[in-house]
């Protein structure tokens, strides 16, 4: 007797079943011989410091930011260091900044023995809110880091602005915000001083660690190149002290290969923001969660795509996510003026009340340039089941 054979359903093989944060391998894959080529080259001039690649980076990066000059230097980190260098900020001095950032906005001041003072955030696009600097500048008060958060610049006319009238530096970080915007002017040309980095997971990543510092002034270039080289000018003579922070040249030459194609990204980075939006309005789940904005006269980029959700759902929501197979993060949940290591500080709870709840609310999902459309459509599907399994639990 034959046993009959049961029907095969149709599956979709191609249909993701996971998403995840980033991946880092799918964007380098495609290039993967021309990186090679490139750290060939590198490797057979034996130019690994100061060579002609990190030569031609600094040139396309000045140029794609609108600035005379590029000075790479190690990480991001460095480079916001360097600039506080170059203006002599020490112990006594105060710098205004963010609290909702990655740590190193605020460590470089501290490094320095100045004192980091922290302004709260505008609650629609997560950076400092122009309206409450005025009242934290005292006499001690030397400069403004300005944070371009998540791909969207800061609102840098009334940053400058202040500055001017005070007589401040304004040190933009843009750490998240190559090719950003703030009214048709790129980040990294909106303050003194713009700093960058090429950590692999942002929009411009290299194979490790580097950095960038861009200025329209030819004398401070000069500074701040001559600081991280020892604060050495010329050889062995030493009339700064400076720091060891170098662009190497394997590093600056994959970053050569990447950076022809970052407007490419850029747009298709667009672009999932504009499918995610469209995907929530459609699904309804815009009216329960808070959806990020592009503000008026910015051109975002989309480092993060970061929503907010309320009612102290948010943990639960993304463990759900996990469970899911989606990747999430949370950037950032303790915000800096609540870290241990600026307790000292005395900031008390509920003193940056928007800065306290974004780090409450906020969650990052997927975003980068090579997320599929049915992958988006995975993301939005599976915040749509945990909301349902919540409701249904409630």
């Amino acid at each position: 007797m034959h046993k009959s054979i049961p029907q095969r359903r149709n599956v979709d093989c191609s249909a993701p079943s996971s998403v995840p944060l980033l991946d880092v391998n799918r964007g380098n894959a495609a290039l993967r011989e021309e990186f090679l080529a490139a750290i060939a080259a590198v490797c057979d001039s034996g130019r690994f410091l100061y060579g002609p690649d990190v030569q031609e980076f600094e040139q396309a990066f000045a140029a794609n930011c609108d600035v005379r000059h590029a000075i790479g230097c190690a990480s991001g980190s460095d480079a916001l260091l360097l600039a506080l260098m170059a203006y002599d900020i020490g112990p006594g001095d105060e710098v205004i900044t963010s609290s909702f950032t990655f740590f190193a906005t605020a460590s470089c001041i501290w490094r320095l023995g100045a004192c980091p003072v922290f302004v709260d955030i505008e609650a629609d696009g997560f950076n400092l809110d122009p309206e409450l600097i005025e009242a934290a500048i005292t006499p001690a008060t030397k400069a403004i880091i300005p944070v371009h958060l998540f791909g969207q610049c800061a609102d840098m006319d009334a940053v400058n602005d202040i500055a001017v009238r005070h007589g401040l530096k304004v040190i933009e970080d843009g750490a998240q915000s190559i090719g950003a915007e703030y009214r048709a002017r790129p980040a990294g040309s909106l303050g003194h001083i713009g700093c960058f980095s090429f950590y692999p997971t942002k929009n411009l990543g290299g194979f490790g660690d580097g950095g960038m510092l861009t200025t329209n002034d030819d004398e401070l270039a000069a500074r701040l190149r001559q600081l991280a080289a020892h604060g050495m000018q010329p050889r062995y003579h030493h009339p700064l002290v400076g720091i060891n922070s170098r662009l190497d040249s394997i590093q600056a030459a994959v970053l050569n290969v990447k950076l022809t194609r970052l407007g490419r990204w850029t747009s298709q980075r667009r672009a999932n923001a504009d499918r995610y939006h469209r995907l929530f309005a459609e699904s309804g789940l815009d009216r329960w969660l808070v959806m990020p904005e592009q503000l008026p006269q910015r051109y975002h980029v989309w480092n993060q795509f970061t929503l907010r959700v309320p009612d102290g759902q948010r943990d639960v929501l993304r463990a759900k996510l996990t469970e899911m197979n989606v990747g999430t993060e949370i950037y950032y949940p303790i915000p800096l003026h609540q870290q241990e290591c600026f307790k000292s500080l005395g900031y008390e709870p509920d003193s940056l009340p928007e800065t306290e709840r974004a780090a409450r609310e906020v969650l990052s999902l997927p975003i980068f340039p090579e997320l599929t459309a049915a992958e988006q459509q995975l993301v939005v599907s599976r915040i749509g089941q945990a909301r349902q399994t919540r409701r249904a639990a409630a």
